[in-house]
């Protein structure tokens, strides 16, 4: 009350030129006063015991920031998430939703040219956001890869969009020992398989990876992609070093013009040369070329004219070289199989596969490196692999004994700058140090197992013909 009176006195004292002004003031501060003591009394709390806040710690209160994802604020929404069931269908999911078939039907067409709703894959995540779970949801949104989502607008326009997310890069590097083998070693080192088959595709043509021995070195300068913070992916592998135990040094530095991308070696001569050295990756040879071989099924010596290479079911199998199918076909003894011609001297053959690649027919022309079917186990064969087979000159000889002659190097105009790239990678894979190297393994991957051992085919010397 004190605090009243001091606070009427001082009013008066001001007023006194502006009579007028004192019967208004009065009127608010009842008013003031009145709705204050309201305000505190609902709450039950007495005004001596409300706590004091001075103005300026007004903006040290907590500001809420909300969860922003798929470009909306998730607090505002109920979220729900599931992944997508084997044989599960969008106007299953949306119906359950609220949304009519007669709305899905136009959401399907809205979609044609942005995303096919027959290409769900079970297994892969969506999200649904909706206001009030009685009603029509908002927003359906799958994710087909870390790189994108495609958003479903299920109210108004039932707009359909594909969002790209945001990618940054991060140069960085990796080295390493090998142990047994190149993916073992590694993916130990915690680096992803995609990192391995980029390093496979940088050196493909030089390093044979069937063949690799403990103690051979690898170096790589490459980009690490990143989205929110998290590794989602390896972008361009810019530089790759292998030193193999006989001490001979492969380089092989990315390069880019006008007119020409892709690997080249330290003088500007591309990686590149007429044939890859493997028609699958990620794989091991499982039985060599040898023309007295004791055929395991048949028990008898007969020749064997391919390489088989043992590889998981569904592995990719690629053509290793430029070249037009004649045959792509079945017999009891290849299974599925695919021929190429390469040249008027040689021609490629790959036997067992699972299946073939989309569009591959007799005719049709293939690039190298193209897959053009899929591992298996069709015709005689006892497990998964591809009996890969080379002819030259109309007879079957053993690949693995053949070099090819080196690619010409780039022109003369683009040697100083390809040169000038050359030095900065060379610089970064010299700064590189090796980790210190594992002891023995206990288990050896190069050790075949007898199941493994059994994935030889037939020993055709022909189109299916012993």
């Amino acid at each position: 009350m004190d605090q009243v009176e001091s606070f009427l006195q001082r009013l008066k004292r001001k007023t006194k030129r502006t009579p007028w002004l004192l019967p208004l003031a009065l009127t608010s501060t009842v008013i003031i006063s009145s709705c204050a003591i309201f305000f505190l009394f609902v709450n039950g709390r007495s005004p001596e015991k409300v706590p004091s806040l001075p103005f300026e710690d007004l903006g040290a209160l907590p500001t809420v920031i909300p969860m922003m994802k798929y470009g909306f604020a998730l607090d505002t929404f109920q979220v729900f998430k599931d992944e997508i069931r084997s044989g599960s269908f969008l106007g299953d999911i949306l119906q359950k939703q609220h949304v009519p078939y007669s709305e899905v039907d136009k959401l399907v067409r809205n979609a044609k040219d942005i995303f096919d709703v027959r290409h769900f894959k079970a297994g892969k995540n969506y999200t649904i956001l909706t206001k009030d779970s009685t009603q029509r949801a908002d927003y359906f949104i799958y994710e087909p890869n870390v790189y994108e989502y495609i958003v479903f607008h299920l109210k108004d326009s039932l707009q359909v969009e594909k969002v790209k997310r945001e990618v940054t890069s991060e140069r960085t590097t990796a080295a390493g020992f090998v142990q047994s083998s190149l993916w073992k070693t590694m993916t130990s080192q915690g680096l992803s398989f995609e990192l391995t088959d980029k390093m496979e595709d940088a050196l493909q043509w030089s390093i044979d990876f069937h063949h690799l021995q403990k103690g051979d070195e690898f170096k790589l300068v490459y980009d690490q992609n990143y989205i929110e913070g998290e590794k989602v992916g390896v972008g361009q592998v810019h530089a790759a070093y292998y030193k193999n135990a006989g001490q001979n040094e492969y380089y092989a530095i990315y390069f880019e013009t006008e007119k020409d991308k892709g690997y080249y070696d330290l003088a500007g001569k591309p990686m590149k040369t007429s044939f890859l050295k493997a028609p699958v990756k990620a794989s091991r040879i499982s039985s060599y070329y040898n023309l007295n071989r004791l055929h395991p099924i048949l028990k008898y010596r007969r020749p064997h004219y391919g390489t088989d290479y043992a590889a998981p079911y569904g592995t990719p199998i690629m053509a290793v070289g430029d070249g037009v199918i004649i045959n792509a076909g079945y017999t009891s003894g290849n299974g599925n199989y695919v021929k190429i011609k390469h040249d008027d001297k040689i021609q490629t053959q790959y036997l067992h596969m699972q299946k073939f690649a989309s569009g591959i027919r007799s005719g049709v022309h293939v690039k190298q490196g193209q897959t053009i079917g899929y591992v298996g186990s069709t015709g005689l064969a006892t497990g998964p692999h591809v009996c890969f087979r080379f002819w030259k000159a109309g007879k079957q000889i053993n690949h693995l004994r053949l070099s090819f002659p080196p690619a010409a190097p780039l022109p003369a105009e683009d040697l100083p700058n390809f040169m000038a790239t050359k030095d900065k990678f060379l610089d970064l894979l010299k700064g590189i140090e090796m980790p210190v190297q594992l002891e023995e393994e206990t288990a050896d991957a190069e050790v075949v197992s007898k199941e493994e051992e059994a994935t030889i085919d037939e020993g055709t010397t022909g189109d299916g013909h012993p």
